[in-house]
């Protein structure tokens, strides 16, 4: 695909460039690791506070400040010709005043793993490195077309998987963890909720009576001790068999090279959650 070059993010908005992007700023982490691995990294030239992997690679890589503070200034005097944001990890204000100083952007919005599939084929061909990104898209585009159809039907695993403690934080249907759990035989407990990412009490946890329970070390680092907290609830199912994980979060949050990774990983724990038309037994499982 040649230039000059135009594109639709994730917004709807035309991406134009008249060549392959030279100098690109990522203010995503998993965008980061994603660019990284699509061969781009000589071409990053400023990433945020969070952006930790490839862990050695980025450690050579100029911080532009968090996700929600970048350092605006700093970014204008790297003189990018492509900003990477995400709608809901960055803010508009920092998009706008990008925008309104001639930068050129690109905003991610993956709300599905599908959704997330064409973002990244996007960005390839945007920054030009299609050949290179092909290694990486299609054995996940094939493991996404043999998941989904191996989750046409049965019998789904409920799951209560928190985003955050102090308080209790979870998410509806309407987001890329949520269709990451479905297509593997997960069904969120609160997929019904109408916000996007909610409070919850334990006790509406238990009424609600999970199968298994996940816990994340991102955007929370829930650990070992997180366990205790369902201990006073021991009719609830996922606490009966012990069925509570910790995981690591950037399987089931980060899109990227890690989707693989996460499919497969979330389709062998859901498969061998006990249920009735499940055969009993079950598997030690931690964070990778």
């Amino acid at each position: 695909m040649g230039y000059p070059l135009e594109v639709t993010d994730d917004l709807g908005r035309l991406v134009y460039l008249e060549k392959p992007p030279q100098r690109i700023v990522s203010l995503v982490p998993s965008i980061t690791e994603t660019l990284f691995a699509f061969g781009l990294g000589d071409r990053i030239v400023g990433i945020t506070d969070y952006c930790t992997e490839p862990e050695r690679e980025v450690a050579q890589k100029e911080k532009v400040g968090g996700t929600k503070k970048p350092h605006r200034e700093k970014i204008l005097k790297l003189h990018p010709d492509l900003v990477i944001m995400n709608a809901e990890e960055n803010r508009k204000e920092d998009a706008e005043y990008l925008k309104d100083h001639g930068v050129t952007l690109y905003v991610t919005f993956p709300r599905t793993v599908a959704e997330s599939l064409k973002m990244m084929r996007s960005l390839a061909e945007l920054t030009g490195s299609l050949e290179n990104a092909e290694k990486i898209l299609r054995p996940i585009e094939t493991l996404y077309q043999q998941t989904l159809q191996h989750s046409q039907g049965g019998s789904l695993v409920k799951v209560f998987c928190p985003i955050w403690k102090k308080p209790y934080m979870s998410f509806n249907t309407d987001t890329y963890i949520d269709n990451l759990m479905t297509l593997c035989g997960g069904r969120n407990i609160f997929k019904d909720k109408a916000e996007r990412y909610f409070k919850v009490t334990l006790e509406e946890v238990a009424q609600r009576n999970p199968d298994v329970i996940l816990l994340p070390n991102e955007p929370y680092k829930f650990s070992q001790a997180d366990l205790e907290d369902f201990q006073p609830f021991p009719e609830v199912s996922a606490v009966k068999m012990q069925q509570i994980y910790l995981i690591d979060g950037k399987l089931l949050s980060w899109y990227g090279p890690r989707m693989k990774e996460g499919l497969l990983k979330l389709q062998e724990l859901f498969s061998e959650i006990p249920l009735p038309q499940h055969k009993r037994g079950k598997k030690a499982y931690a964070s990778g």
